[in-house]
């Protein structure tokens, strides 16, 4: 496993070792003995999701409040998305700025996004499915979410009118937001 560091504390790309052969290919997509080590985090994931999408869906920027706040590590299994996230940790010097990457199938990288971010994704190819673990179990009384095109992220979207959720549609304004995330 190759890990990658980007510029937001403890955010990182990991990309799995492959290995193909006639047959076609084969990789571990976790392993928590290897992420501890190479990662220097102990977190534990005790749930795991999987969403279908059609191309041009949206969905996010969600995140839940502490004390049921969520590491996770997420990936596509087919397709593409373009995955994003919003610092929420009032104390790190990338507080309210956002990442994004493209993640695949194809290039199986995985982002890990720690507690502390908002998440989200625009789906790029049709029947995308996206798959990814939490630290912690899902509270549907601590969850909620931010704008997706928010004008204080200036995040571009490739795309103009994306299929939404209401819930993704009336996402909380970065202005009427108070993290509780340090």
């Amino acid at each position: 496993m190759k890990i990658t560091l980007t510029e937001f504390r403890d955010l990182l790309i990991l990309e799995p070792t492959v290995f193909r052969d006639s047959r076609g290919a084969f990789f571990e997509s976790f392993n928590e003995a290897k992420f501890r080590v190479e990662t220097g985090l102990n977190i534990s994931f005790v749930q795991d999701n999987e969403s279908t999408s059609s191309k041009n869906v949206i969905r996010g920027m969600h995140f839940q409040v502490p004390p049921k706040g969520q590491a996770k590590l997420v990936r596509v299994v087919k397709g593409a998305v373009l995955d994003v996230v919003i610092d929420l940790r009032k104390t790190e010097p990338t507080f309210g700025q956002h990442y994004k990457i493209e993640l695949s199938a194809e290039n199986k990288q995985q982002l890990f996004v720690p507690e502390g971010f908002a998440h989200g994704f625009l789906v790029l190819e049709e029947q995308t499915v996206f798959s990814y673990k939490c630290s912690n179990y899902y509270s549907k009384e601590l969850e909620s979410s931010l704008r997706w095109n928010d004008p204080s992220f200036s995040i571009d979207w490739p795309i103009e009118n994306p299929i939404l959720s209401d819930r993704d549609r009336e996402g909380v304004l970065w202005t009427e937001f108070q993290s509780p995330f340090f």
